[in-house]
C-alpha cells in the first residue's frame, strides 16, 4: 500500500552518507513485511549532494536484504553506458534477484553527466533506443558483432527475454520510441494525451500496448505521513525543500514534470500541495482509498534517520489498519 524510493541525496546539513545507505537496506528489509509494495532507485552523476551513480549496485544490496518485494532503478540513464555492459550486469542481477528488478529507461537531461562520460547530449534518443535492441538481443542469447566487436553475454538472465524495461520520458517522440521497442512507459506528467499517443504508436507498429503510467499533476509522490504535519514540516520541509530545488536545478526552464516545483522557501513548497506532501493521518488514509498507494521517499534531501522512521513507522502503525479496516 506503500512504495519507497531512494535517492541518496547527502546534503552536508543532513544525515551522513553511511547513515543513509545502512537505513536504506534496513528500511527495505523492514518495508517487504509491513505493507510497501516495492522499491525504487535512480541514477545520477557529479551531484553535489552525492545522489546515487550507481543504482544497480545499490539494487543488489536491497535484493540481497529481501526476498520477495520488487525492486526498480528509475530511471537508468542507458545512453552514458555501454550496452553489452549493460546488458551482462543487468543479467546477473536479474538472477541475483530472481526477476524481481525491472527498469524505466531514460536518455537523461543533465548535459555535465554526458560531460563526464564522453557522450553526446546530441543523437542521445538514437543512442537508447540501439543500445535496448542490443540488449534485448544479447539477452535472447545471440552472439553478433556491434561497433567492431563480437559481442555475446553469458549468463543469461533469470527472466526470459531479459528483465522488464520500460521507457521514460514526457514528451511523444517518447511514447512513439516506447512502441517501436515494445516497452511500456513510464510518463512525466505533464501531457495528459501521452497514454493516447503511445496506444496509437502501439496500433501502428503491430503491438499490443504495454502498461503505461502517467501521474496526474498534484498527485504526491515524495509524501510523508505525519501525526503533527506543521511541526513536520517545521523540522523535515528543509530536506524536502533541498531535493526540489536541486531536481529544479537540473531542469532549468526547458523541462517540466509533473514533480517540478518552483518553490524558494519551505513555506512555498507546502502552499504548492505538489509532489512534496507531509499528509496527516486521516490524509494518507485518503490518498491510498482515492489512488491505491502511497508513494514515500523516506530519506529525502538527507533526512535524519529518525525523522524518517517517524514517518514510515506512522504510515505503519496509524494509516494502514485504518485502510485494512
Amino acid at each position: 500500500m506503500f512504495t519507497m524510493r531512494f535517492d541518496m541525496r547527502a546534503p552536508d546539513f543532513g544525515a551522513p552518507k553511511a547513515d543513509l545507505y545502512k537505513a536504506a537496506l534496513e528500511m527495505a528489509e523492514w518495508g517487504e513485511s509491513r505493507g510497501c509494495a516495492a522499491i525504487q532507485v535512480c541514477e545520477h552523476h557529479r551531484s553535489r549532494d552525492g545522489y546515487l551513480p550507481a543504482p544497480m549496485i545499490m539494487a543488489s544490496a536491497i535484493a540481497a536484504r529481501t526476498k520477495n518485494i520488487p525492486v526498480q532503478v528509475a530511471a537508468l540513464i542507458v545512453p552514458l553506458h555501454d550496452p553489452v555492459e549493460l546488458a551482462e550486469q543487468m543479467a546477473v542481477l536479474d538472477i541475483v534477484s530472481s526477476g524481481r528488478v525491472s527498469y524505466v529507461v531514460a536518455i537523461g537531461y543533465v548535459p555535465a553527466e554526458y560531460a563526464q562520460f564522453g557522450r553526446e547530449m546530441k543523437g542521445r534518443g538514437k543512442r537508447l533506443e540501439e543500445s535496448v535492441r542490443v540488449m534485448q538481443r544479447l539477452w535472447r542469447g545471440e552472439e553478433f558483432e556491434y561497433e567492431g566487436r563480437a559481442v555475446k553475454v553469458t549468463p543469461l538472465p533469470h527472466s526470459p527475454g531479459g528483465p522488464v524495461l520500460m521507457m521514460g520520458g514526457g514528451v511523444a517522440v517518447t511514447a512513439k520510441r516506447a512502441a517501436r521497442l515494445g516497452l511500456g512507459m513510464v510518463a512525466m506528467g505533464t501531457d495528459p494525451n501521452l497514454e493516447t499517443i503511445y496506444q496509437e504508436a502501439c496500433k501502428a507498429e503491430g503491438i499490443e500496448p504495454g502498461m503505461c503510467l502517467n501521474p496526474v499533476s498534484g498527485a504526491p509522490m515524495s509524501a510523508f505521513v505525519a501525526r503533527d504535519p506543521d511541526q513536520a514540516w517545521a523540522k523535515w520541509g528543509p530536506h524536502l525543500l533541498h531535493d526540489a530545488q536541486a531536481y529544479a536545478e537540473w531542469m532549468g526552464d526547458d523541462i517540466d514534470s509533473a514533480t517540478k516545483s518552483i518553490a524558494s522557501s519551505v513555506e512555498e513548497l507546502r502552499a504548492e500541495k505538489g509532489n512534496y506532501q507531509i499528509l496527516s493521518v486521516d490524509e494518507a488514509v485518503s490518498e491510498i482509498r482515492d489512488s491505491g498507494i502511497l508513494l514515500t521517499q523516506p530519506l529525502c534531501g538527507g533526512m535524519p534517520i529518525d525523522y524518517a522512521w517517524e514517518s514510515l513507522t506512522t504510515i505503519v502503525d496509524d494509516v494502514l489498519p485504518q485502510v485494512k479496516s
